[in-house]
């Protein structure tokens, strides 16, 4: 990776700060986090994935270096550097957030630091991380364009602050950009071991600490914004210091409270108590980044009515409120959810970030349970609403995902197709800030027993509690269902390995009703241990093996892959006599340029006959959908050549 030094400060920053490489006594890997299943950690995880290795290399090889880049264009370090006195000028970019822009780099880089050691990389974080440190205020605050000039903020929706910090919570965003910095140092310490982001993010939240509570001489209020719950939780993980975990529940516990402050709405999920809260409204990103929180809490404190709401408001979203591809938040105005079943095509939102903040929520939720419900959400998502939000070169971004476009609506901010950069960016510095973690979620583990949650291959250096082994996984998944895992253990050991079932798999577009096959696939998972046929039973979506494992033992999975049809839930009025086309976990789309006769008038036949064919050539290697009128592609992949017509939902020929 190049690094970046046209700002002049930038690695001249190196010099001026010495950073302290102590480590907490506190293990990163706590026991305090409440959830029965802990992921195992990307360090432990080496990708040799056809499919998503190139968009990992992509993010870390490209996107970092090219977002690097916009926001030293953009401002958004000079900010820092104002915000300290080591620069003169106003504040720099459009929005309260820009902040986070870089903090949220920082983390990607960081994932990628713990997948594979990189000098210079880690050095750029230095010198990024010690341009941060200017812009902090000697009590710990950190919102640069407040610290600047309160009374010119960079958007005109946030009004003039003169007077006391915290004054319009509901969208200065400085809880906000709070919680990204916190999570990003977290993940920054687990990756190098150093404190230098750590100890801003430690003087920040003690800040909060001090500010925030029920006391009449402490600020009353909760974020506009959430994130900052998820990363107070985080911190305490790897400190143990409760004052932070606490904090973060009095954020969540008083939402929806009259008696603490001005209440914001439904629209920031401060219209009732969290508690209360069963059906998913308003912001989207706001909703799922609070359910995590929420989610947190649940575990730590067995909170049963804490996990009543996260379990009503999981069931409310997949059942009513998601789309086939795994979005969320219908509605461009307030890039909010809609009302039930309120799933347009062509207006469709589908926040990247939003996508990316279903993930994260799922993830806990499955670390709860051992579910597989939430990792079919997640897959899906993954392969289909998340990785839309970036191109083929890493360098052009969806924000909204819409499922529909007639080549005019400019759905995406403006244009047609993925633009370069916004002036909000949150979505592309967030795809940076998750996607090299995805190794992560590929195996969990419980005491002696080893989860295998999604199929790419890759080798993998696991413990249980009994037993330390290697795992390897073979697979061309997603254009196939063949996967082939090798178990290592060092020596022979029973413990017991879970295989998911895929919901694509068992007949399950989504958990619930929303989403069905118009013809379900005959064809049977087949499995077998050591080239011998095994009957299996399901539990909760997974296949439970327990023997006694030896060295180089051979599993072998099939799911049977065949194109099928998907039809919705009659109450969602725009999908009625249309369907959706799917093979293994993509959902695929028509797009213009291979349709380019009578687009409009394209329609799926009873009798059709589906053919599929691999094109290593076309958009960096995908399986297509042929039949005599259409060829169709991956959703994720659309609108990476030119600005054209394209759907998803498709018209059943009457």
């Amino acid at each position: 990776m190049k690094i970046y030094n046209s700002t002049k400060y930038l690695l001249s920053l190196i010099v001026l700060f010495s950073f302290s490489c102590k480590t907490i006594a506190q293990n990163k890997e706590t026991k305090n986090s409440g959830y029965i299943i802990t992921p195992v950690n990307i360090q432990n995880v080496k990708l040799t994935d056809a499919f998503w290795l190139p968009i990992i290399k992509r993010v870390q090889e490209k996107t970092i270096e090219y977002a690097i880049h916009k926001c030293e264009e953009e401002g958004r370090l000079d900010n820092f550097l104002i915000a300290g006195g080591k620069m003169k000028g106003e504040v720099k970019g459009q929005m309260p957030f820009d902040d986070t822009d870089v903090y949220k780099i920082i983390e990607g880089a960081s994932n990628t630091l713990i997948s594979e050691p990189n000098p210079k990389l880690e050095k750029l974080l230095d010198s990024l991380i010690g341009i941060i440190k200017v812009g902090q205020e000697k009590d710990g605050y950190l919102t640069t364009w407040r610290t600047i000039n309160p009374a010119k903020p960079p958007a005109p929706w946030v009004p003039v602050i003169e007077g006391k910090r915290w004054e319009s919570l509901q969208i200065s965003h400085e809880l906000y950009n709070s919680g990204h910095m916190i999570e990003a140092a977290v993940v920054h310490y687990e990756a190098t071991g150093k404190r230098n982001f750590l100890d801003i993010a430690i003087k920040n939240a003690d800040m909060l600490v001090r500010t925030f509570g029920d006391n009449p001489n402490q600020v009353h209020g909760v974020p506009g914004h959430q994130i900052v719950e998820t990363g107070l939780v985080n911190l305490y993980r790897i400190t143990n210091n409760k004052a932070y975990l606490n904090l973060a529940k009095y954020y969540l516990d008083n939402r929806g409270n009259p008696k603490n402050h001005k209440l914001n709405g439904a629209y920031s999920q401060d219209d009732i108590p969290v508690i209360q809260q069963k059906e998913a409204v308003g912001h989207a990103v706001r909703a799922v980044y609070m359910y995590s929180g929420m989610t947190d809490i649940a575990a730590i404190y067995n909170d049963q009515n804490y996990l009543n709401a996260v379990n009503a408001l999981w069931t409310n979203m997949v059942n009513k409120k998601m789309y086939i591809t795994g979005g969320i938040g219908a509605v461009h105005d307030g890039e909010a959810f809609g009302a039930n079943y309120e799933l347009p095509n062509l207006t469709a939102y589908n926040e990247t970030c939003a996508a990316i903040g279903d993930v994260y929520w799922n993830h806990r939720l499955h670390n709860l349970t051992g579910n597989s419900d939430y990792f079919d959400v997640i897959e899906r998502s993954l392969y289909n609403g998340l990785i839309s939000g970036i191109s083929l070169d890493g360098k052009q971004f969806f924000y909204p995902n819409a499922l529909e476009s007639d080549g005019v609506y400019k759905n995406n901010r403006g244009s047609c197709t993925r633009q370069s950069w916004f002036d909000c960016s949150c979505c592309p510095t967030n795809l940076i800030r998750f996607i090299p973690s995805i190794p992560g979620l590929i195996y969990s583990s419980s005491k002696n027993v080893l989860y295998v949650n999604l199929y790419a291959s890759n080798t993998a250096k696991i413990t249980l509690d009994k037993t330390e082994l290697g795992i390897t996984q073979q697979t061309n998944y997603p254009w196939d269902g063949k996967v082939t895992l090798t178990v290592s253990p060092k020596k022979e050991s029973e413990f017991s390995i879970k295989l998911r079932i895929p919901g694509w798999a068992r007949n399950q577009v989504l958990p619930g009703d929303l989403y069905s096959y118009a013809t379900p696939a005959s064809a049977k998972v087949t499995l077998t241990i050591n080239g011998k046929p095994l009957d299996y039973k399901e539990d909760k979506g997974y296949v439970t093996i327990t023997r006694k494992w030896k060295n180089g033992d051979s599993i072998k999975l099939n799911f049977p892959m065949e194109v099928k049809e998907v039809v919705t839930n009659a109450k969602v009025e725009g999908n009625i006599g249309k369907v959706a086309l799917e093979y293994g976990p993509i959902v695929y789309a028509i797009e213009e340029i291979d349709n380019p006769a009578n687009f409009d008038k394209i329609t799926i036949d009873a009798n059709d006959t589906f053919k599929v064919t691999k094109e290593n050539k076309l958009l960096d290697g995908v399986n297509t959908i042929q039949t005599s009128q259409l060829k169709a592609i991956p959703y994720y992949s659309w609108s990476n050549r030119g600005v054209g017509k394209m759907k998803v939902w498709i018209d059943l020929k009457k």
